[in-house]
């Protein structure tokens, strides 16, 4: 399911009832509000989109309708990637839609940043985001990353590159 202009409001019908979960199809896995979720494109060449799930409702029809907010990528922005974004960047956008629960591929989870470099192991579902996005204007917020060193990569992202990097040192050097 495609995402809605950014701007455009949904259309919202009476008679729903709000619901704590949703079981996604197929799955025994539960999701409830304020949890991420990567939701099927309409293009099936694309990754799956992610989103947070503001609420869940049901019609009298018993047909979930998930309210979302979406996450951009960094190649979705109107600035496009840049050299610093992390592969696994993401940006919390002020753009709400309402989907069917059926687009629901699966759960994910969207850390901080500073989280994001203290997990261990990353593993397909774990992202991070550090910035809001204005869909429609194309602003951040923060406007800006601190830059510490000549490369001009975020202080962050050297940190973390540093520390995959000692990683393998240590991994690597045994002592006689």
């Amino acid at each position: 399911m495609a995402k809605t202009r950014p701007g455009v409001p949904s259309k919202i019908k009476t008679g729903r009832k709000e619901l704590d979960s949703y079981t996604i199809k197929g799955t025994n896995k539960v999701v409830r509000a304020g949890e991420c979720v990567l939701m099927r494109p309409s293009d099936a060449g694309k990754p799956p989109y992610v989103a947070r799930v503001e609420k869940i409702e049901a019609d009298a029809r018993n047909n979930v309708k998930v309210h979302c907010r979406w996450y951009y990528r960094p190649e979705e922005s109107l600035g496009g990637r840049r050299q610093f974004h992390g592969a696994k960047e993401l940006f919390l956008s002020d753009h709400f839609d309402v989907q069917s629960g059926h687009t629901i591929e699966g759960k994910c989870i969207v850390h901080t940043f500073k989280n994001y470099t203290r997990l261990e192991n990353v593993g397909a579902e774990d992202y991070y985001c550090r910035f809001e996005y204005k869909a429609a204007t194309g602003a951040f917020t923060p406007d800006r990353v601190a830059v510490y060193c000549k490369c001009e990569m975020p202080r962050g992202v050297i940190i973390f590159l540093a520390r995959i990097v000692s990683k393998q040192r240590a991994k690597t050097n045994t002592r006689i």
